[in-house]
């Protein structure tokens, strides 16, 4: 099946928008028409999971087969737990420390602000060096998320503040 993106795809691929997991993104961003399940399969395990995520965008409207370009009718039931797309960003199981975290903020530094201001990554890459302990690192993580949030939108920010408060050690009860 060979897949094209529909005008809700192409929404949803908009800065700023992201109700989608990062590969089910990919996977509408690889949608052009030319390619099939079958070249998916690189971004999932298999490709029998390339397949199901596919037809799980079809289904809600994201894709459609370029051969019929009719959709598949969607599900009027509530989705079940294995049809609910994942969260955008990615589990965490790791230990929490601000080692971890410090070191997620210098790759969020890098990846949101090196290309697009290079003063303001380094100025907070120094306040980065700079902080010391818990409080002087959430002061330099709340700047880098407002800024986030006044480039790439309020959602953007709130999903990479859950995944700071997932890093770092629940705080010292006195």
């Amino acid at each position: 099946m060979f897949l094209i993106k529909t005008d809700k795809a192409r929404h949803e691929l908009q800065p700023g928008r992201r109700t989608l997991g990062q590969r089910e993104r990919a996977l509408l961003l690889m949608a052009d028409g030319r390619r099939s399940v079958t070249d998916f399969g690189q971004l999932f395990s298999s490709r029998d999971e390339a397949g199901k995520v596919a037809l799980h965008l079809v289904r809600q409207g994201y894709l459609l087969d370029a051969h019929t370009q009719q959709r598949q009718p969607p599900v009027d039931a509530a989705p079940g737990p294995a049809e609910i797309a994942p969260a955008a960003a990615d589990a965490f199981d790791g230990k929490r420390s601000l080692a971890t975290t410090r070191m997620f903020l210098f790759d969020l530094c890098e990846r949101m602000f090196v290309r697009r201001n290079p003063i303001l990554a380094e100025q907070f890459r120094e306040k980065l060096r700079e902080s010391r302990d818990r409080d002087g690192m959430l002061a330099v993580a709340g700047a880098m998320l407002d800024e986030i949030a006044k480039s790439a939108g309020a959602e953007r920010a709130d999903s990479i503040r859950e995944r700071i408060d997932k890093l770092l050690p629940a705080p010292l009860v006195h």
